[in-house]
């Protein structure tokens, strides 16, 4: 019973600094296209809130969003001209945001990583 409580301890103490940090800030994003093809940017968040933020994109187009955390899950809505997408990212120890892209209406998934400029 000792080796559980002191497993535990750990894991909680080894998840504890994912889930305090801060997800406002500027980042480098690198992504695929539907097509495999590249694209580089930058992406900003701030937090309004406890658990929400905004997000802004840019990445040749630009795109605009509300944003969400849950412990190290990211996610945002966002609008890039005419069309609708969504991002999923999971939060790295390193603090980066690796994740699925779609828009609404068309088929495929593209990646995307969001790096923390230091």
């Amino acid at each position: 019973m000792r080796k559980i409580a002191l497993s535990y301890a750990l894991l909680v103490l080894a998840v504890a600094p994912a889930a305090a940090q801060s997800i406002g800030g500027t980042y480098t994003v690198s992504g695929t296209n539907f097509d495999g093809s590249p694209y580089r940017g930058e992406a900003t968040i701030t937090e309004t809130g406890g658990t929400t933020c905004t997000i802004h994109w840019d990445t040749g187009s630009n795109a605009d969003g509300i944003c969400m955390r849950n412990g190290d899950a990211f996610s945002a809505g966002y609008v890039m001209g005419e069309d609708i997408g969504l991002v999923l990212y999971k939060i790295e120890q390193d603090g980066s945001l690796h994740g699925l892209w779609t828009i609404a209406g068309k088929k495929g998934t593209g990646t995307e990583v969001l790096t923390p400029k230091k």
